[in-house]
């Protein structure tokens, strides 16, 4: 439970109170990577109808956090990923991306010293916001505490552009981060900590998953990211009530 006050987004908090947030966030996922039993945790937030959001009958702002004995396929398969390019390249993709992203400028939805915020250019969904540490970092679990407050004030600001901009749509954001490793072995733990990036995906629910997204795996977005990148910067933040 995000804040002891009855509200509906995270946003409507301010950014010293989502800094509270993001501290038990770090504090939860830390503990939980004490315990042998679990390889990977699964931080993430549904807000809305069809986002999951328990039939949203719950309209206080919450998140979630799911602890698993194995590490999932999805999460192995962008490990993976990362591990092939950082030994084809000798450098992380993440870093690779962002980099690219501040040089065209096109995605950019915010920035400030420590964060970087964009559309991806393949963006799975209408508006879907990448937040990433300039810094490189593996586990989000370590980020600095001297961070928490630039990293809260640009959610915030991603989530009032989003709110804004879209009439408070259903999303979901997920945190992609490293799974738990109790003991070092050969293979992938062996780069993790420089080809992976951690990074936080925010994903509004406006358009559907249907026979072809099912079928293929492709997901069609009618909306490209250089325009919902425009339009999310253009917009201007109004607080919330």
């Amino acid at each position: 439970i995000e804040s002891p006050r009855h509200c509906h987004s995270l946003d409507e908090l301010e950014a010293s109170d989502i800094e509270k947030v993001i501290r038990v966030y770090i504090q939860r996922l830390n503990a939980i990577g004490k315990d042998p039993r679990f390889k990977f945790a699964l931080l993430f937030k549904n807000h809305g109808l069809i986002s999951g959001a328990a039939r949203d009958v719950i309209h206080h702002t919450r998140s979630q956090l799911i602890a698993t004995p194995v590490t999932p396929k999805r999460v192995k398969e962008e490990l993976a990923a990362a591990r092939s390019y950082f030994e084809r390249r000798g450098a992380c993709v993440f870093c690779d991306i962002l980099r690219q992203e501040e040089t065209e400028g096109a995605r950019i939805v915010s920035q400030n010293k420590t964060f970087f915020a964009f559309c991806p250019f393949a963006s799975r969904s209408p508006f879907e916001v990448w937040i990433l540490p300039r810094r490189h970092q593996a586990d989000f679990g370590k980020l600095d505490p001297a961070r928490h407050l630039d990293f809260a004030s640009i959610l915030k600001e991603c989530l009032a552009k989003i709110r804004t901009l879209l009439n408070d749509p259903p999303y979901n954001f997920i945190l992609h981060t490293a799974p738990y490793c109790h003991t070092p072995k050969e293979g992938y733990w062996k780069t993790i900590e420089e080809d992976y990036h951690w990074y936080w995906q925010i994903s509004p629910r406006l358009t559907h998953d249907a026979g072809f997204e099912w079928g293929t795996g492709i997901h069609i977005n009618p909306t490209p990211p250089e325009d919902a990148a425009f339009l999310l910067r253009e917009t201007a933040v109004v607080a919330a009530a």
